[in-house]
């Protein structure tokens, strides 16, 4: 059991009423700001914190791990994705990890839905010429999008969210099909009609669309590139809510530009918040910033699994979430 009130550094504004939970029950530094923590400011909060609650925008890589003061003992990642964190360095030095699972499956499986929709029925498109005042009424040919019933989703990644996707696909009239490391069990197949998929590159030459909800690891890093974007229809959307990395950013762009692909939906990015320009210019894109987690219900329960962890940490216990090198 740690002694005395936990020394907790939080990287970004929480919830308030995650933020008014944490100064109960620890001693906390907050980012009243929610201004990102430079590489030197996040080295000195492992400096002089016990515990770190970090998210997706800080980095911390093995040097920074390595400069970290005896006292750290958790990171208390606020978000499930850990890409961010060199787990195995934080691990050799006796440093856990935890994270956020479960929590937003259900809101990134909405949002993903909402790109599918947004895409195929051109609705960025339709808006604009509305907020324009551009609109000269209905015609016979105008804003043709795609039906979505009868046409075959692709997931690579069929872990929480991707089956939480399968299960709207279903009501969407998708059939759906599914890449992954491990085939699922054929009870959760049959309950989503699944058709599973070992070779990625078969399954990606017969989706219409494609939703990429895999984690971003050292195998997934462009694991769709310009070779396998070629294999795809011309009229395929792809839909990423997952992590950026996963595609190769510039031989999408020029895919949609070329037309060899019809469309995509993107709410993250290979570089960040750095978006290729290009991508703003297409029309048949649809760019979001990060919001497939951001609904009020969900940030603040991974408010309350950083709590949970935290707290069973400083009761001596292995906290519920904690990650592990192996386990990535």
């Amino acid at each position: 059991m740690v002694q005395g009130r936990l020394k907790v550094v939080v990287t970004r504004a929480l919830p308030e009423v995650v933020e008014t939970r944490m100064m109960e029950l620890f001693d906390v530094e907050l980012n009243h700001d929610d201004v990102k923590l430079s590489r030197e400011a996040l080295i000195a909060a492992m400096q002089r914190a016990d515990v770190l609650v970090p998210c997706v925008t800080d980095r911390l890589d093995a040097d920074m791990l390595g400069q970290a003061g005896e006292r750290l003992k958790l990171i208390a990642n606020y978000g499930a994705g850990v890409d961010h964190i060199d787990t195995i360095t934080a691990h050799n030095r006796g440093i856990m990890v935890t994270n956020t699972p479960g929590v937003v499956t259900e809101d990134t499986a909405d949002m993903v839905m909402a790109l599918i929709l947004a895409v195929t029925r051109r609705i960025p498109e339709g808006q604009a010429v509305m907020q324009a005042g551009d609109w000269n009424g209905w015609a016979p040919t105008a804003f043709m999008g795609q039906r979505l019933t009868g046409k075959r989703l692709g997931i690579l990644g069929m872990g929480r969210v991707g089956q939480a996707v399968a299960r709207r696909a279903q009501a969407f009239g998708l059939s759906v099909h599914y890449h992954n490391r491990r085939r699922l069990h054929p009870d959760v197949e049959a309950r989503f009609e699944a058709t599973y998929w070992d070779s990625l590159d078969q399954m990606l030459s017969r989706v219409d669309i494609l939703s990429i909800n895999c984690p971003h690891t050292p195998s997934t890093f462009h694991q769709i590139n310009a070779r396998r974007l070629k294999l795809m229809k011309p009229t395929a959307v792809i839909v990423n809510t997952s992590r950026g990395e996963v595609i190769d950013e510039n031989a999408l762009t020029r895919g949609l530009r070329s037309g060899d692909i019809g469309g995509a939906g993107l709410d993250v990015f290979e570089h960040g918040h750095q978006i290729n320009p290009r991508l703003r210019e297409l029309p048949n894109v649809v760019l979001l910033p990060h919001m497939g987690s951001a609904t009020v219900e969900g940030r603040i329960e991974m408010g309350e699994k950083v709590l949970l962890n935290i707290h069973t940490f400083a009761d001596g216990h292995r906290p519920p979430d904690m990650v592990l090198p192996s386990m990535l």
